[in-house]
């Protein structure tokens, strides 16, 4: 079928329901869509889809984030539109900031985002740190602005760059988790160093080194390899450093104190 034809005979025959000429046996319910994927900026300018293109609304959507470096008490938020994996290739719609998290290692803070798009198409999007309740928001109406045609390029530009930007985008969550765990190792060596002697320093040292490296390229399998040889090299300081924390917490404390 021709969709030109398509399109206005569907609304040539909802014109006709809405001007009251519907027979008894008529029973159909237009429903409105999100045209597209409507979401926010993660780490590495990525594009983390909250509500998928073509969601009736209204509707409303949650995930949970968390922050990515120790003590961090704010978060800035990127609302973005599209249906591409990068935000450089989205349509950008609001920024907003959530203050007063409560300082805590890197990946322990709860922050639930929420997207409400309403009857009306006005998008509400809210930010709220789980443990104390804090809570920051932002409304946009997505569609201000943008064309059919607009949707349509859009549309046609995700379908075409879709193997592409997945590749992309799994690039860059290595490149981002390889960040994420060099900077957790050089944070924990600051503390605990003593851990270990000069050969094994310098063989942790190496690791990092080498997955820094890798990092900086564009092998996704180079990335991983280097991961996996990362963990097998800083295991021996992880778990010195474990028990150290536990001989910490139980300095000082008798058994019948201890909770199970």
């Amino acid at each position: 079928l021709n969709p030109d034809t398509v399109v206005a005979v569907g609304a040539a025959m909802q014109a006709n329901v809405l001007a009251g000429n519907r027979n008894a046996d008529d029973d159909w319910l237009l429903l409105d869509v999100i045209p597209l994927s409507l979401g926010i900026e993660t780490m590495g300018g990525l594009a983390e889809k909250i509500i998928p293109r073509n969601a009736t609304i209204p509707t409303a959507r949650a995930q949970d984030f968390t922050t990515f470096k120790d003590g961090q008490t704010a978060m800035a938020f990127h609302v973005v539109q599209g249906e591409r994996e990068l935000v450089a290739e989205c349509r950008s719609l609001a920024r907003f900031e959530l203050r007063g998290i409560p300082p805590m290692v890197a990946g322990a803070a709860r922050i639930r985002v929420t997207f409400q798009v309403d009857a009306d198409g006005l998008l509400s999007v809210s930010a709220r740190e789980m443990s104390t309740g804090v809570e920051s928001r932002v409304e946009v109406k997505p569609s201000y602005g943008l064309t059919d045609d607009e949707v349509a390029t859009m549309l046609k530009a995700g379908f075409e760059h879709a193997n592409g930007d997945l590749e992309l985008r799994n690039l860059k969550e290595q490149q981002v988790e390889a960040a994420r765990v060099i900077e957790a190792t050089e944070k924990a060596l600051e503390a605990d160093a003593d851990l270990l002697d000069a050969s094994e320093r310098n063989a942790l040292d190496a690791a990092i080194g080498a997955l820094r490296d890798a990092a900086a390229g564009n092998d996704v399998r180079q990335i991983k390899l280097q991961l996996e040889a990362f963990n097998r090299a800083s295991n021996e300081f992880a778990s010195r450093r474990m028990d150290r924390s536990i001989r910490h917490a139980l300095a000082g404390q008798k058994i019948d104190q201890l909770k199970v």
